[in-house]
């Protein structure tokens, strides 16, 4: 069964070498919750945007949009390049997810419908991780979280990590113009930064998330080495900025945040 076809707010998913049966069973899982879906095929070479465009083929008008990018340039470039068109062609938010089925399908339409009331904020996803999830992993993001929370001058943001998001349209494609960064693996930390100093308020919803294995079929990009520094780097760029003049910025998206929480 189809989704009706929102005017306002698609589910984007950014894929690079995915693998064909996988992207293709994800985008199916999603267009049964949501419409439209837009993917950005980011330089792939692994087959699965010809399958997904063979498949789009089929589909009915206006349900599912493959945008392909000849060469990889990460997450952020790609989510940055559909958010641009989408908003030129008059849709104001996305959601935002992964490609490779770890995250929550089921609860696109309850993302949606929480953006649709508090248009102006970021829905973010707070992950609710089974026993599968390595130690290690959830170590890490505990560090991630505290930093985040240094930087923003305070809660708001319950994990900067996690994928499963709503953008407000506007405000992201202005934030990425202002910064050359946020193009890989640094883009949902910094933008949950930067759109927190912008005055977009955080809302944060409990999704679940399944942690798959290679031998599952999971898909990680992840480079242990390289993807840290960047992320070492993304934290020392924000503490500076906000030591050096986005501490009043924060300050006011905390106080607005905790009127809004005792209202």
């Amino acid at each position: 069964m189809s989704a009706p076809v929102s005017k306002t707010h698609l589910v984007l998913i950014p894929s690079y070498n995915t693998g064909a049966q996988l992207l293709l069973e994800t985008v199916r899982n999603v267009l049964a919750h949501w419409a439209p879906v837009w993917v950005v095929i980011d330089g792939s070479t692994d087959g699965s945007g010809e399958a997904l465009q063979s498949f789009a083929a089929g589909q009915p008008d206006g349900t599912l949009r493959v945008i392909v990018r000849e060469k990889n340039s990460g997450k952020g470039a790609s989510v940055f390049h559909a958010a641009k068109i989408a908003l030129a062609e008059g849709f104001t938010h996305a959601l935002v997810m992964d490609a490779d089925g770890q995250h929550p399908v089921g609860r696109i339409r309850d993302f949606m419908a929480a953006s649709q009331a508090e248009p102006a904020a970021l829905v973010l996803g707070k992950p609710v991780f089974g026993p599968e999830a390595p130690l290690v992993r959830l170590k890490g993001r505990k560090l991630s979280i505290g930093l985040v929370h240094f930087e923003c001058l305070g809660g708001g943001i319950d994990d900067p990590l996690f994928g499963f998001r709503v953008y407000p349209l506007a405000p992201l494609v202005d934030v990425m113009r202002r910064t050359w960064f946020a193009r890989r693996y640094d883009f949902d930390p910094e933008l949950a930064v930067r759109l927190f100093w912008a005055g977009v308020p955080p809302v944060n919803l409990p999704a679940a998330c399944k942690y798959l294995s290679r031998t599952e079929g999971g898909v990680s990009h992840f480079h242990y080495l390289r993807d840290n520094l960047r992320m070492i780097w993304l934290h020392t760029r924000l503490i500076t900025e906000l030591l050096l003049h986005k501490w009043p910025a924060a300050r006011r998206a905390q106080k607005k945040r905790k009127q809004q929480s005792s209202a």
